[in-house]
């Protein structure tokens, strides 16, 4: 279903049903498509909602407004546009970052926290080789393909999981394939993120060339109060596609001891 926030619309995927409810955020490049497998595992016990960030997936794709506080706005959007009272946000790397200043917001109803292999809320400064790399990495299927399967991922993803990533990319569109180079990863809020009041699970896996287990440890849980990490064994960068069974469990448990 699509959700009017913010004067655009953003596509929501709902399925499952019981609290807390679970509220996905996605990554650069990605979509609710990208938590599949981890909702199939949890729509027996949570409701979960998955939603595209503005210019991924089958949400519009404005020109302007592709800043970390307008994506947490989007998700505070949907959050209240479908009244939910008891949630707990998941965020992956840039969803992570997302997830992260909405949290600093303390909005009614946020009972918890997960970050998976989330990116920090401290600037992360490129070289001009770098950010060229990254603004290409969509270009094509071969391109994409590429750094699914030697930067993205540690295990074998399945064909199905393979055609997805590549399909989310490439329907990018081009604001938001330039917002993360070019600005997001550019923005600092660790001082927002200071005031994160919920309990917080941090998952990171210990083959991550992204964001490595070390760097998560000092420059994301440093920041949050009482923040637990667990390492996954074996997984690189995207968890949720790697090990969704193993994701799926760390978040039941979680949740339960809310």
């Amino acid at each position: 279903m699509r959700i009017s926030v913010n004067g655009i619309q953003i596509n929501v995927r709902d399925r499952g049903k019981g609290e807390p409810n679970l509220v996905f955020l996605h990554y650069w490049g990605g979509s609710s498509r990208t938590w599949t497998e981890v909702v199939d595992y949890l729509a027996d016990q949570h409701r979960s909602i998955a939603l595209d960030h503005r210019g991924w997936g089958e949400s519009d794709a404005p020109g302007p407004g592709y800043g970390i506080a307008d994506l947490t706005s989007d998700a505070l959007g949907v959050v209240g546009a479908l009244k939910l009272q008891h949630f707990v946000v998941v965020g992956h790397s840039m969803g992570g970052k997302v997830a992260q200043l909405l949290a600093s917001r303390r909005p009614a109803g946020l009972k918890g926290l997960i970050l998976v292999a989330p990116s920090p809320p401290s600037p992360t400064v490129l070289s001009d080789e770098q950010r060229e790399q990254m603004l290409h990495v969509f270009d094509s299927p071969e391109s994409i393909a590429y750094a699914r399967d030697h930067i993205l991922t540690a295990m074998p993803l399945t064909t199905a999981q393979k055609e997805r990533v590549i399909e989310d990319s490439l329907r990018g569109g081009a604001a938001a394939r330039q917002s993360w180079p070019n600005k997001i990863i550019l923005e600092d809020s660790r001082a927002e993120v200071r005031h994160i009041n919920v309990p917080t699970l941090v998952l990171s896996g210990d083959r991550d060339q992204v964001h490595p287990v070390a760097a998560v440890s000092e420059e994301v849980l440093s920041f949050i109060p009482g923040a637990q990490l667990q390492i996954l064994p074996g997984v690189g960068h995207a968890p949720m596609l790697e090990a969704p069974e193993s994701v799926a469990q760390s978040i039941r448990r979680f949740a339960s001891g809310l």
